[in-house]
């Protein structure tokens, strides 16, 4: 069954122009992920526009085949990397996994 993993973050950034370059830096880590994950379906990273005060800068969305696979992901070398160069970006980060 159909996993779907979704995470939030807010990223740091003390100008617009920071804020914009850390959004790049997360998407194109994650979009490097395509095709080296066993059992990683669909990838995209949406980034907000509503502007809201309450919102996330940034949302992960991905489908995996199984629990399983997303469990092998989590400890995936390709995805230790991605948190390793994303490290200091995120000041807050939110996730929830389901199955629909």
């Amino acid at each position: 069954m159909t996993v779907k993993h979704i995470v939030m973050w807010n990223l740091r950034g003390e100008s617009e122009t920071d804020k914009v370059s850390a959004v790049a830096q997360l998407k194109a880590a994650f979009e490097s992920l395509r095709g080296k994950i066993p059992g990683l379906l669909h990838l995209e990273i949406g980034v907000d526009s509503s502007r809201v005060d309450y919102a996330c800068d940034v949302v992960l969305y991905s489908e995996f085949d199984s629990q399983g696979a997303l469990e092998q992901y989590a400890v995936h070398p390709e995805h230790q990397r991605v948190k390793r160069e994303l490290g200091d970006l995120r000041i807050a980060r939110y996730q929830v996994d389901y199955q629909p």
